[in-house]
């Protein structure tokens, strides 16, 4: 498959800056990891309120520019995280797996390490491990995303003009970074960072650089913990850059949109939309206040073949959804543990516990968690008309948002690496 990556893409970039549009000098970039434009649409009707008539319209409506094609320079249109992340980092397209390497696994730049080499402040911020395959697609070089250790080690390694890549990284990942072959923290310290690793005590990191660290892995889900956890880390990530006081480069990542997509877990992806949504408010309100900054917004792929609307019925009940207080593999944990199935199931659900539904879930339970998960998973997109094509991911195209100084860029269908081509020339201006 042909890269679409060409002299000819940059030069047209460049030409559109050179015309006299505005060229921002923060940037602020946002992937919504496997936000479909399915999900987006969900999140509408999801968050409208029921008393209006009309529908409300959500961030993500008024920022919409146009649409990104995802496919990878593999054998298949399905693109991976990895892939798609390498896109819309580097503007070259690779293989599924790659971080930031091309077909012949050699390392390409990415515009983090542009952005450090013209003196930058850099920044990743993502709700999975921070070395997870879309915060490594611009900080890190790899020929397989999971290598999580090696990949960890590159955030101190990759040297950008003798300094380490990214200034501020909040997400999770202590278990890659602090290691009994190498503890990377103790190293991040002892280069001037500071380092938490209480979520409570987030707003104590007080300087760039820093580094947060608030999971082994990734952060607990949305829907089982702090609901605005991405919200905060991205309002504290910016109040820090501002403080800062020099141009800046941030990607955000939504990152749990695609693994509840994966899960085929409609709850658990709302309420990451709603994080995400929030965190992106937090982001215009930025702008706001320094409109010489662009905010892009954008998804890698999306996951799972969601549709709104399911079993051949004309409806999508958002309210069924709304009611679900945990994710399938919690509300499931906590069927296994009671002995009163029914208040369970109505507490967590906020659906009746019905003769058919006591059937499945008792049988499942007999047979074990995984099964009473899967059944959990298949009630609620029952009761709420969705559908699920897939486990997986799909080759849809996602769409753009763009926001602030030199938006006008992202209007029409481009193909992800464009987008990547066009932030980079922005870099390159500084």
């Amino acid at each position: 498959m042909k890269r679409t990556f060409t002299l000819a893409t940059l030069s047209l970039a460049s030409f559109f800056v050179s015309a006299g549009q505005s060229t921002p000098k923060n940037i602020i970039y946002m992937i919504g990891d496997g936000m479909g434009p399915a999900y987006t649409s969900a999140y509408r009707y999801y968050q409208d309120d029921p008393n209006t008539k009309v529908v409300d319209p959500t961030v993500f409506d008024s920022m919409l520019t146009g649409m990104a094609h995802t496919y990878p320079d593999d054998d298949t249109v399905v693109t991976d995280s990895a892939a798609g992340a390498t896109a819309l980092s580097t503007a070259t397209k690779s293989y599924n797996g790659a971080i930031a390497v091309d077909t012949k696994k050699e390392d390409l730049k990415t515009m983090l390490e542009i952005a450090k080499e013209q003196g930058m402040t850099t920044a990743l911020v993502a709700t999975s491990q921070i070395n997870h395959a879309t915060p490594a697609s611009f900080a890190a070089h790899n020929e397989a995303r999971g290598n999580y250790d090696d990949i960890a080690n590159d955030y101190i390694d990759n040297k950008i003009n003798g300094k380490l890549p990214v200034d501020l990284m909040l997400g999770g990942g202590t278990q890659y970074f602090i290691r009994e072959d190498r503890n990377l923290v103790n190293e991040f310290v002892a280069a001037g960072y500071q380092y938490s690793d209480n979520f409570a005590q987030l707003d104590q990191i007080e300087q760039v650089p820093a580094i947060g660290l608030y999971a082994a892995k990734g952060l607990p889900f949305a829907l089982d913990s702090d609901k605005a956890r991405l919200t905060k880390m991205t309002k504290k990530a910016l109040s820090l850059l501002e403080q800062n006081n020099n141009p800046f480069f941030i990607m955000i990542e939504g990152s749990q949109i695609d693994w509840c997509g994966h899960a085929n877990d409609i709850a658990c992806a709302m309420a990451e939309m709603d994080d995400f949504a929030g965190a992106i408010s937090v982001a215009k309100e930025f702008i706001a206040k320094n409109p010489d900054t662009i905010l892009v917004v954008t998804a890698d792929h999306s996951t799972g073949g969601l549709t709104i609307g399911a079993q051949g019925q004309y409806k999508w009940e958002a309210d069924v959804v709304k009611g679900v207080k945990a994710t399938a593999g919690v509300l499931a944990e906590r069927l296994m543990a009671s002995e009163d199935m029914k208040l369970q199931w109505e507490t967590d659900s906020g659906l009746e516990y019905t003769k058919e539904r006591e059937v499945l879930l008792t049988q499942a339970k007999q047979v074990g968690e995984e099964a009473l998960v899967m059944a959990v998973k298949k009630l609620i997109s029952e009761a709420s008309f969705t559908g699920w094509t897939t486990s997986g991911h799909t080759a849809i195209d996602v769409q753009v948002f763009a926001h602030g100084a030199g938006y006008e860029q992202f209007i029409g269908s481009q193909n992800n690496t464009e987008i990547a081509t066009k932030l980079i020339s922005f870099i390159n201006k500084q």
